[in-house]
């Protein structure tokens, strides 16, 4: 860094260790994505993604959700869930602080309410002293780069049996669509994205049907630890020292009529006339 009088300090190596800070905190501002879509590839050559390695001539399909246990397929409204919702977080307690990054409620839906397309997130925050290495840690996919594998788990109050209902929707109740992500994904061809449309205990199964050919399926998400999870979060409710707490302000929902957009890309004009619009306006009268 240049330094200051009060930081003059230009450099500095050392290690640091978490027990060494004072505060360390976990800002994550898009989690639990509201049924994402299923990936395959339909070019001949091999594709990297965040999906996973994409085999060339629909090879493989790959998926990222805990299906049946993703907490806003078990509240798909967000009648529950909301800022202030005290959650399960990397192993320790966080909390949700607002609708993640591209939540996008008003999506078409089933008639159990759950999203057709991808839908809701959230955004959380958590105390990485009290996380552990089993529920939160790096990842690095083979030609994308890094990542971050989360752990969470939000309690859900059985509030009616609309409720009840909703909470014990099953993997065949769940479709999602099947996109390209050789093509169509990357260059945001939206209506011709959908290759199919599959349900979760099919893309469980191992194998799925896209396009009139059989695939190999697999999950990004480990179900194994999501019920783990879950049976963790029960044990600390039953032992009274995780409490429900009800939302101070909900999340916006498929009535809201809050929808994501794609960023409208400008041309951006001559650098010299930005600089002279620039000091006309903030520049002394």
């Amino acid at each position: 860094t240049y330094g200051t009088d009060c930081y003059p300090r230009r450099e500095l190596k050392t290690w640091i260790r978490l027990e060494d800070m004072n505060e360390a905190v976990l800002f994550n501002t898009r989690n639990a994505y509201q049924n994402y879509t299923a990936a395959v590839n339909l070019s001949d050559k091999v594709v990297y993604t965040y999906m996973g390695v994409l085999h060339p001539n629909l090879g493989n399909v790959t998926y990222c959700s805990a299906g049946q246990l993703s907490p806003l397929l078990n509240d798909p409204l967000y009648r529950t869930i909301g800022v202030g919702s005290r959650i399960f977080l990397g192993g320790g307690i966080g909390y949700v602080v607002d609708r993640g990054t591209q939540h996008h409620p008003t999506v078409p839906r089933n008639e159990l309410g759950i999203p057709l397309i991808p839908s809701g997130a959230l955004a959380v925050i958590g105390d990485l002293k009290q996380m552990s290495s089993r529920w939160l840690r790096g990842a690095s996919f083979t030609g994308y780069g890094a990542s971050l594998a989360v752990g969470i788990g939000v309690p859900i109050p059985i509030l009616d049996e609309e409720m009840l209902r909703s909470a014990a929707v099953s993997d065949s109740e769940i479709q999602t669509q099947v996109v390209d992500y050789s093509e169509d994904y990357p260059d945001c061809v939206l209506p011709g994205m959908q290759l199919g449309v599959v349900n979760y205990a099919q893309l469980k199964s191992g194998t799925v049907e896209v396009e009139g050919k059989k695939l190999r399926s697999a999950g990004l998400s480990s179900y194994t630890r999501a019920k783990e999870i879950a049976d963790i979060l029960k044990s600390w409710i039953e032992g009274g020292s995780f409490f429900l707490s009800e939302p101070v302000a909900y999340l916006p929902s498929a009535d809201s009529g809050l929808k994501a957009r794609p960023l409208m890309i400008r041309p951006i004009e001559d650098e010299e006339v930005m600089r002279v619009r620039v000091g006309s306006v903030v520049g002394p009268s």
